[in-house]
């Protein structure tokens, strides 16, 4: 019963800093209620309600805004420390602060459906599970246990035999008993995963199963994907080379690349937008992933991507062009030809921003012996440009999407332990081929996201985190588990001997069990 009270302490004492995101939620919600506004329970919206957010204001539900801009505090949320800014058509989160400008925002998400909400079950079901090293400290409780037994038997017969004062026998096979209880072994494991995925929460990183903590501390090799996870993920249109009519080449060519998902074909049709091109509707749009797109725009079909794409679908391509891709791509810039009629009309190139904590992360990670690579379906000009600018040496360029797991799969053949740390939907097949995924979570829900660690932030720096704490609390595991074997090594001997009588017996257990506890719960203070 002592045992479970400290396991119940620690856990209460490990859950705090979800109880107190929680606690963080707005008491009071603006609804606008036919042009009027009207102070509700945020427990009482539902999604498609519009709520009015003023400055200093927290934001009651998930939502998305439909009118006004701001800068967000998410610290409760991601763990970072500046705000975010954010505008119509951008999500925003419950608990999250307001801090500028007066917001209309539309409700997507309420009480347990939001994102703070699903953040808080995640943490809770990993402290519910147990890591593989638990399995180790059980088995040795359920021999232990019988064998203290026979030992307090024994104990009770020699005493009795030797002193004939059955009342003494007694008191020193009880103290046995007493100080052999294994609670300290019970709770060397369950704490320090308690303390540590609470303590992970506040960090914004997510841990989704105890045993993600013993199969973190084992990796070796860190293989970052290159798209918003080393970059920021939101391109720009940086260069174009044309003989065509420019506004012509890049309306056809943004006409065709408003339809992908693609963060390039995302960039042309803004930098089409931001010259005040007007689109065309797309027909027949068919995209190649990782390599290219085509579709019927002005009842042309227009084709766009990698020199061989082009090539293989008949696509003449003049040497300017080749020319321009190679000056874009030794830029680091990420490159591409567009055409139509038979014949490439021009090189596209578009530019990502490197995230300015990723070449800290690196030198972290090399700084505590792990090795990083980086992975992308760029050319190899472009990747080793960026990868530079990281400090990274090892460059996978020209990957597939489909191919990222098989280049996971060799490293791993390879003898190394493998995170792979990028987009916690786009990747999902190479998340789950590495020996730890850790997906970039965009906070909506992190519960349903690839991978066994969830970066809320998306700052690379917080896969260093994760890496540190999960070392961190294996490392607490162990020193757990040793002072809690050698606890029961010196005791026994002692309690047997009669040099501890049972209340003596009893106070040392009780000491036992909390120093385990109070082992554990240094993580708290881990940064």
């Amino acid at each position: 019963l002592l045992g479970r009270f400290f396991e119940a302490r620690a856990k209460g004492r490990a859950s705090q800093a979800i109880t107190r995101l929680l606690e963080l939620g707005a008491k009071q919600a603006r609804l606008l209620r036919q042009g009027t506004q009207v102070m509700v329970d945020p427990l009482e919206l539902v999604p498609g309600d519009t709520v009015i957010i003023l400055p200093g204001e927290k934001i009651p539900a998930d939502g998305v805004i439909d009118a006004g801009a701001t800068s967000i505090d998410q610290s409760m949320l991601t763990g970072e420390s500046h705000a975010v800014d954010r505008g119509p058509g951008d999500e925003v989160y419950a608990g999250t602060v307001n801090q500028q400008g007066r917001l209309e925002v539309k409700v997507t998400g309420v009480g347990p459906n939001t994102a703070l909400a699903r953040i808080a079950r995640l943490v809770e079901e990993a402290q519910a599970t147990k890591a593989p090293v638990q399995g180790l400290a059980d088995r040795i409780s359920a021999v232990f246990v019988p064998v203290v037994i026979v030992i307090s038997l024994g104990v009770l017969a020699t005493w009795w035999i030797a002193t004939g004062d059955f009342a003494d026998s007694l008191s020193n096979a009880v103290a046995v008993l007493i100080i052999a209880c294994p609670c300290a072994l019970g709770l060397a494991t369950p704490t320090a995963i308690m303390v540590g995925s609470g303590r992970g929460a506040e960090l914004g990183v997510l841990f989704k199963g105890a045993d993600v903590f013993e199969r973190a501390k084992e990796i070796d090799t860190v293989v970052f994907d290159k798209t918003g996870t080393l970059t920021r993920g939101a391109m720009t249109l940086t260069g174009l080379d044309s003989e065509a009519d420019e506004r012509l080449f890049l309306a056809r060519v943004a006409s065709l690349e408003a339809g992908s998902e693609h963060p390039v074909g995302k960039a042309v049709a803004l930098g089409a937008e931001e010259r005040d091109i007007e689109l065309a509707p797309v027909a027949g749009f068919q995209a190649w992933r990782g390599l290219g797109a085509t579709g019927i725009v002005d009842g042309v079909e227009v084709a766009a991507g990698r020199a061989r794409f082009m090539a293989d679908r008949g696509l003449h391509i003049p040497d300017r062009y080749l020319e321009a891709l190679e000056t874009f791509e030794r830029r680091g810039h990420t490159a591409f030809l567009a055409g139509w009629g038979g014949e490439v009309r021009g090189t596209l190139a578009v530019a990502d921003t490197m995230r300015e904590s990723a070449p800290a992360a690196v030198a972290e990670l090399r700084r505590i012996g792990i090795e990083t690579a980086m992975i992308t379906g760029d050319s190899r000009q472009t990747a080793e440009v960026i990868a530079a600018q990281a400090g990274i040496a090892t460059v996978l360029a020209e990957v597939l999407p489909e191919g990222k797991a098989t280049e996971l799969a060799r490293l791993d053949a390879a003898g190394r332990s493998v995170a792979f740390v990028g987009d916690g939907i786009n990747d999902a097949p190479a998340l789950a081929a590495a020996d730890l995924g850790m997906a970039v979570g965009s906070g909506t829900d992190v519960a349903k996201e690839a991978g066994d660690v969830v970066l809320m932030s998306g700052d690379p720096m917080s896969a260093v985190v994760a890496l540190r704490l999960a070392r961190a609390t294996f490392r607490t595991i162990k020193e757990n588990l040793f002072w809690a074997f050698a606890y029961n090594t010196a005791a026994i001997p002692l309690a047997a001997l009669g040099f501890l009588d049972p209340m003596i017996a009893a106070g040392a257990m009780a000491i036992s069990s909390l120093s385990v506890v109070t082992n554990s719960l240094r993580l708290r203070r881990f940064h």
